[in-house]
């Protein structure tokens, strides 16, 4: 926003449009700024005193106040318009084309009193102007125009003519302008004196009762200003009544405030001159002080110059060594390329040798191909390996299973027989038979002891067996992961990453809620930014509920205020892909907060089985097997 319009309670648009206004209403004529031929007042500052003005100093008194900081933005956007319209529309007017004492010689020729009212702007008054009726019924006569360059060739200098029209035609009159100044007056008078002379004047018109074709002329007066006809009705609308004195005295007191004016203005131009002169010294010994500054620094400025050369100099010559140094090295270099390319010369005698090496390389490669074959055969057969492995492991755990509980038995009974011989021992003193029946016990206990231990070791080798069938199991299961390709596929069984989030209905989600260019983008950018918080381990949006039986089991928790906030966002199918990843993760690796890869039944959405995967993976080889063949 412009400085001049900062400190208005009303917009710069609103000012600027009140400015338009204002500058309007001075070319419509609305506002009075021209008050004689050479002065002008300020239609704004009526209120105060009235100053008539020239029109440099009206120019530089609207700058002055549409500048000033000091005024209210109103004041200073009506005389911007002032401005814009004196140097716009309005012409200086030089007042050199009269000098002092004209008025007096325009008296002297003519027997005017200096107290008779005329009309002011100057008008003559032509009468008797020949008319014709035309064939509508109106009449017609001389343009003002042709009237105008007549009255000119005699030296009279009109401005204008206006032919006075009414609501028959032209009515035989027509108004003749002259200039405002006394020029102007001058020609006014010798215009009236010429009809005069011919006695065809004013008291000829009104007297004469055959008026013949001459015109009649003379200079407007009040009789005329004040008669009710056109040609007064047209006078008061375009003049009002001035003596000669009056016009005279308006003048010299127009002077005389011009005169004080410029004296005013001499004075303040002369303060100026003795502050700018003021200024000037107090710039003049800034100045020197500067010099002498500039100068010490010109002599530091050098000073580090020639510091700065010094180094270049030292640097350049730096440069110079490691030049030749590294000219020495091409060199070095070169002999070495010359070597090299001997070498491949030497190497180029060689190709042959290469070739042929390249083939005994290819065939190697179909004879791996052979072995890639032989191993989806053993791979084949490792599958059925493991199914039978299976099969006697899950006979070994039956055995375990009944050899535990003989075991479970034979505690039960070699601990019956010690509360046996517990009870003996209290009654040994009283029947003589108990010894005996102890002895027998004992050595039954012992038998049991043997047999127990015989089961004990059984068992050990039985779970050595099943933790070693075990291992080979999972190494089996292991590799069946890393022979399947990951992801969703066509096939039934295959490796899915537990804990990975479904990026499919954040896809779909996005789809509906961004446009089309941008969907696919903020989808996948959503989807990472979850999978983010899925690494987080603080984030464990998770409750404990307890059945009936006492069991307890974790369950996501609707109520968290993560879920609870994607789900109003995005919708159900989002907010289950987020759940079902976070109970994958934390079940499968709850403390890393990493994928784990999995053998997976599609169709059923479950865990695959060992058994299924190598089903799997045995109807792959077949046909594989086929297509090979085919």
């Amino acid at each position: 926003m412009p400085r001049n319009f900062e400190k208005s309670d009303l917009s710069w648009s609103e000012l600027k449009d009140y400015e338009y206004k204002k500058y309007n209403q001075l070319k419509k004529g609305d506002l009075e700024v021209e008050v004689s031929e050479t002065a002008y007042r300020c239609p704004f500052c009526r209120g105060k005193k009235e100053t008539d003005y020239l029109y440099k100093e009206l120019l530089q008194h609207a700058s002055d106040v549409g500048r000033s900081r000091s005024r209210g933005a109103r004041e200073k956007a009506q005389h911007l318009a002032l401005e814009k319209y004196v140097s716009k529309y309005l012409v200086v007017k030089d007042r050199s084309q009269l000098e002092p004492g004209t008025s007096s010689e325009c008296l002297k020729i003519t027997d005017h009193q200096p107290d008779q009212l005329l009309v002011y702007p100057w008008v003559g008054i032509v009468a008797n102007i020949k008319t014709q009726r035309g064939e509508d019924g109106r009449y017609v006569g001389e343009s003002g125009s042709k009237l105008r360059d007549e009255f000119r060739s005699k030296g009279f200098n009109p401005l204008k003519v206006h032919p006075l029209w009414s609501r028959r035609g032209h009515s035989g009159f027509a108004v003749v302008e002259f200039n405002k100044d006394w020029a102007g007056f001058k020609d006014a008078i010798m215009f009236e004196k010429s009809f005069e002379v011919d006695h065809h004047g004013k008291k000829d018109f009104y007297a004469v009762k055959n008026l013949g074709d001459k015109l009649y002329g003379w200079i407007a007066r009040d009789d005329d200003y004040n008669s009710k006809s056109l040609i007064g009705d047209h006078l008061r609308k375009n003049g009002d009544l001035k003596t000669v004195s009056g016009k005279e005295s308006e003048d010299q007191r127009k002077t005389s405030t011009l005169v004080t004016n410029l004296t005013r203005t001499l004075e303040v131009k002369d303060m100026c001159y003795k502050e700018m002169e003021m200024k000037y010294l107090e710039t003049s010994t800034y100045l020197d002080l500067t010099m002498e500054q500039m100068d010490e620094m010109n002599k530091s400025r050098n000073e580090e110059i020639r510091k700065m050369q010094q180094s270049a100099h030292d640097h350049f010559q730096k440069i110079y060594l490691e030049h030749e140094k590294a000219t020495s090295q091409l060199e070095a270099r070169k002999k070495q390329l010359e070597e090299r390319e001997k070498q491949l010369q030497y190497r180029e005698a060689k190709n042959e040798t290469e070739r042929k090496k390249l083939h005994s390389e290819k065939i190697m490669n179909e004879r791996a191909s052979l072995e890639q074959k032989k191993a989806d055969e053993k791979v084949w057969r490792l599958a059925q390996v493991h199914k039978e492995e299976k099969e006697k492991l899950r006979r070994k755990i039956i055995e375990l299973q009944k050899g535990l509980d003989a075991k479970q038995a034979l505690e039960l009974e070699i601990e019956q027989k010690r509360g046996t011989i517990q009870v003996m021992k209290h009654m040994r003193e009283e029947n003589v038979e108990v010894p005996e029946k102890m002895d027998a016990i004992i050595k039954e206990i012992k038998e049991k002891e043997e047999e127990m231990d015989a089961v004990e070791a059984l068992n050990q080798s039985l779970i050595v067996r099943e933790r070693k069938s075990n291992d080979e199991l999972q190494e089996a299961r292991k590799e069946l992961i890393n022979s399947l390709k990951e992801g969703r596929t066509r096939a039934t069984i295959g490796v899915k990453r537990m804990g990975e989030i479904d990026n499919r209905p954040f896809l779909a989600a996005a789809k509906a809620k961004f446009p089309a260019e941008e969907a696919e983008e903020k989808g996948l950018e959503l989807c990472s930014l979850w999978e983010e918080y899925l690494r987080d381990p603080n984030w464990h949006p998770f409750k404990i509920l307890v059945d009936k039986e006492g069991n307890c089991k974790e369950i996501i928790d609707v109520e968290d205020q993560k879920l609870k906030s994607l789900k109003n966002e995005y919708g159900e199918q989002v907010h289950n892909a987020v759940a079902i990843a976070q109970s994958e993760m934390n079940q499968y690796n709850p403390s890393g907060r990493y994928t784990i890869r999995e053998l997976w039944n599609f169709k059923e959405n479950r865990k695959a089985t060992l058994k299924e995967g190598a089903i799997h993976l045995l109807n792959q080889w077949r046909v594989n097997r086929k297509r090979k063949r085919n």
